[in-house]
């Protein structure tokens, strides 16, 4: 009999970071404004969840993004639980300085693999986008605080089509050249499909061994979690999600949210993989999020309850039974 071949399908206790990021990818798309004390609420339910990194806010500008304009006082106030790590969205070095002085553990940075959707996006050419995070990566590293970079459109720009892998490796080997070892590769509008995810993932783990790679899904397209299997299967354990799938891109129109995170909690851990997340409290705060931001959400789990939340016969089920009986 042959050695029965571990796959993808085989998580054999393998562990994997869920990082959520729908505190900020999420609450920054919505029209209604999420009182302070309630988003402070819903990262501490994430911090009990057991979730690895909680991207808490972004450290830009009020007028820019109103829905976030109370970073500082969200991110001071939450209750930090060890072994998690609180980042923050910063777009230069004033929303640097910012969350450094709010006691954020890591600084996430943001440009486009695109020169059109980087200029689109943040109104700069990729140079000019370089340049300014190169002194914020500066900055950090004198303060000693984490710096991840978050690329987008590794996978595919909206305006642009596919985006060749020689100009997404050349980005990121000028950021690891700065000293970053943290690098998100971001499908930003769900243009990514399982056979191309596992190809840039194996291909730069095997580059770049001492990088810690995330990978970002949205599920525009309907294939998130097979993009989170194939990028499994390449090797990868970090990946971004969204409480109840929360999200979407302006430059995607129709754009759904990021994969959400308590549907990937519940298709990894019956597979074997260890998540560290309780899926009971993770659903339970996706939960709270219809009342909070005045729409439903696209989350399947958070609707129907996990694969086990059973449901009673119905109330005439004995008579049945004896109906059926009396028939044979």
């Amino acid at each position: 009999m042959s050695e029965q071949r571990n796959t993808v399908w085989q998580g054999a206790g393998r562990c994997i970071h869920l990082q959520e990021v729908g505190l900020r990818d999420g609450l920054q798309m919505e029209q209604a404004f999420v009182p302070t004390e309630d988003k402070i609420a819903l990262c501490n339910a994430l911090s009990a969840a057991g979730l690895s990194k909680i991207e808490v806010t972004s450290f830009t500008s009020p007028t820019a993004i109103p829905a976030l304009k109370d970073a500082e006082i969200v991110m001071r106030e939450i209750t930090r639980r060890p072994g998690t790590v609180y980042t923050a969205l910063v777009p230069n070095l004033r929303g640097a300085e910012r969350a450094i002085e709010s006691c954020t553990d890591e600084l996430n940075l943001v440009m486009s693999v695109s020169a059109t959707h980087n200029l689109a996006n943040l109104r700069m050419a990729q140079e000019q986008s370089f340049a300014a995070l190169a002194q914020v990566v500066v900055l950090a590293q004198a303060a000693q605080v984490a710096v991840n970079v978050s690329l987008s459109c590794v996978f595919g720009c909206p305006m642009e089509g596919d985006v060749p892998q020689a100009d997404v490796f050349g980005w990121v080997q000028r950021f690891v050249d700065l000293g970053v070892r943290g690098i998100t590769l971001c499908d930003t509008t769900g243009m990514a499909y399982p056979t191309q995810v596992h190809q840039i993932t194996a291909s730069a783990r095997a580059r770049w061994p001492g990088v810690e790679f995330t990978l970002h899904f949205h599920n525009t397209r309907g294939m998130g979690l097979a993009n989170v299997l194939a990028a499994i299967d390449a090797g990868a354990d970090r990946f971004d999600a969204s409480l109840g799938g929360l999200g979407g891109c302006p430059y995607a129109p129709g754009a759904s949210g990021n994969v959400c995170s308590e549907e990937i909690v519940h298709a990894l851990q019956p597979m074997g993989y260890d998540t560290g997340v309780d899926l009971g409290a993770l659903v339970a705060a996706a939960q709270r999020l219809p009342a909070l931001i005045g729409h439903d959400i696209p989350s399947q789990i958070a609707k129907a309850g996990p694969r086990l939340a059973l449901h009673p016969v119905p109330a005439d089920f004995e008579a049945i039974r004896e109906r059926a009986l009396s028939r044979s």
